[in-house]
């Protein structure tokens, strides 16, 4: 279920659109007005061991399910938006390859969905589309354009200039986790294989291996004690440990930081935008905990070490606020800019 309270249909103002955001585990799907307000919100396990072709349909059938619990016909959706993961070939509505959907490669996803929903179906990457929804109704409404990082297994990016969502000519525009940090010859890789990518160094994934690599080395205190004592290592953990103060942990999550700190300084200097939002699972509880507040102030002040000084001054850097809603709301928002035009 979604944070974001929901809209009674009399105070909706139409048209209405859907939005489907696939994840490797759940998707994500809702229904919005046309101010990007929430008149449904469902979510169901993605079950990507059952091929392509269920998921697909029951994607298709929750564009019904969304329908009937806003007490309307789905013929009164005007058009539906699709995220998935990427890398994708847009135009074409293809899935190439998505690494935590094995058995996807090359699948025709946008077609497929709208042919089980009955409606015609505006495809984007997942990040991107999540971007839409910070930049139409989220933290980055009041901005011009907007760069989002989404941290969580990976590092995801979205980037939106004015109402455009930059996709690039073949379909991998703002793949943001995938810049380069790193030139040295130990860079760390992430798992597509890419040495010394933002990814590699800031994702939840790199996290849990830095941890594992110093109590391996034998780091003390009351993560190696939590850990030691059965506890997975996750940055739920790593992040409980640093509000209870301990050095290793706040050591890991403020290298996150650093790092994330260095990507956004080289997006600032190539693209110029009013803010970069950061979002997914793993923003440490963001504004509402210390350990958030600590980690996006160590982000903050790694670009104004690096950034041009009106970057640095005027750029802001601040937490997401859409929650598991922002791809599909974001979805929904694309779809109606396809809609519009």
């Amino acid at each position: 279920m979604s944070d974001t309270p929901l809209l009674p249909l009399a105070e909706a103002r139409r048209p209405l659109y859907a939005g489907i955001d696939l994840g490797g585990t759940n998707i994500k799907s809702a229904l919005v007005d046309d101010e990007g307000r929430l008149l449904a919100f469902h979510t169901q396990p993605t079950h990507a061991d059952r091929g392509p072709e269920d998921t697909a349909a029951r994607m298709g059938r929750t564009v019904h399910v969304l329908a009937a619990e806003a007490g309307i016909a789905a013929g009164d959706i005007a058009r539906v938006g699709l995220g998935t993961p990427g890398p994708q070939d847009l135009q074409a509505g293809l899935i190439l390859r998505a690494g935590n959907l094995p058995g996807w490669d090359n699948f025709p996803v946008r077609d497929r969905v709208a042919a089980h929903c009955g409606r015609e179906v505006t495809y984007a990457n997942d990040a991107n589309a999540a971007a839409y929804g910070e930049f139409w109704v989220g933290s980055g409404q009041e901005y011009s354009s907007l760069i989002l990082l989404t941290l969580g297994t990976g590092v995801g990016g979205g980037i939106i200039i004015g109402d455009t969502n930059v996709e690039g000519a073949h379909s991998h525009g703002s793949e943001c986790g995938h810049i380069i940090v790193d030139t040295s010859p130990t860079a760390r890789t992430c798992p597509f294989g890419h040495s010394g990518d933002l990814e590699a160094y800031a994702s939840a994934t790199a996290l849990k291996a830095r941890a594992r690599q110093a109590l391996a080395a034998g780091a003390t205190g009351s993560l190696a004690a939590a850990v030691a004592a059965g506890a997975d290592v996750t940055p739920i953990l790593i992040a409980r440990e640093m509000e209870a103060g301990d050095a290793l942990a706040s050591e890991l999550i403020l290298e996150v930081a650093r790092w994330l700190g260095i990507g956004i300084v080289t997006l600032m200097h190539t693209i110029d935008p009013a803010a970069v939002i950061l979002g997914g699972a793993m923003t440490f509880g963001g504004d509402a905990s210390p350990v958030g507040r600590a980690f996006i102030d160590r982000v903050r002040a790694e670009v104004r070490a690096r950034a041009f000084p009106v970057l640095a001054e005027k750029t802001v850097i601040r937490f997401a606020s859409l929650g598991n809603a922002a791809g599909s709301i974001g979805a929904a928002g694309l779809a109606r800019l396809a809609a519009r035009r």
